[in-house]
């Protein structure tokens, strides 16, 4: 079966560049590269879109109250080049001393302190760990999968080390974001 129109843009390049990609319109999809490969994927839906708002909304108190640095929602952040990764998390923390100064109107060229992963139901497993091993190659140092399926939340660490969480558990900034929590059951 053919490809439907909106997922095969028409002379886009065989490995594509960040800059590229900024220049990139599927209307009605949400695109990322991945080492110079376009991936498409269909937009997460009201709960995921939920659950990032009151996530962004905890975040972006407690680290604006503490003057922590910066939270942004569904950046492009560039991990690698040569062939390109522009990856997108939901949410995104980034350390006061890292954030760029001025602010890119394209891709951030450096890895976030904190990448969060919301699941929507179009995630497949495989994607998401290569996504998180992504983050965490890069130099992120806490990265959180949240899914709202399972009620759970899964924390990822910069050595290697993993948690799950239930849905009565709390997500801790940790070294990233010290003194930060979050109970799993505010945000789902």
């Amino acid at each position: 079966m053919p490809a439907e129109p909106a997922y095969v843009p028409t002379m886009l390049p065989e490995l594509m560049s960040a800059e590229q990609l900024l220049d990139v319109d599927i209307p009605g999809k949400q695109v990322e590269l991945v080492r110079g490969r376009l991936v498409v994927k269909e937009p997460p839906g009201y709960l995921h879109g939920t659950i990032v708002a009151r996530l962004c909304f905890e975040l972006v108190q407690y680290v604006r109250a503490h003057d922590l640095g910066q939270v942004v929602a569904d950046p492009g952040f560039t991990l690698g080049r040569n062939p390109d990764t522009v990856r997108a998390p939901d949410v995104a923390f980034v350390q006061r001393s890292r954030v760029p100064d001025p602010l890119p109107t394209a891709f951030a060229e450096l890895a976030p302190d904190l990448a969060v992963e919301v699941l929507s139901p179009h995630d497949r497993p495989g994607e998401t760990l290569s996504k998180i091993g992504d983050w965490l190659n890069a130099g992120t140092r806490l990265v959180w999968v949240i899914d709202p399926a399972r009620r759970q939340a899964r924390v990822y660490r910069q050595d290697g080390t993993e948690a799950v969480l239930s849905e009565t558990d709390t997500l801790l900034g940790e070294d990233v974001l010290p003194g930060f929590s979050c109970p799993i059951n505010a945000i789902l």
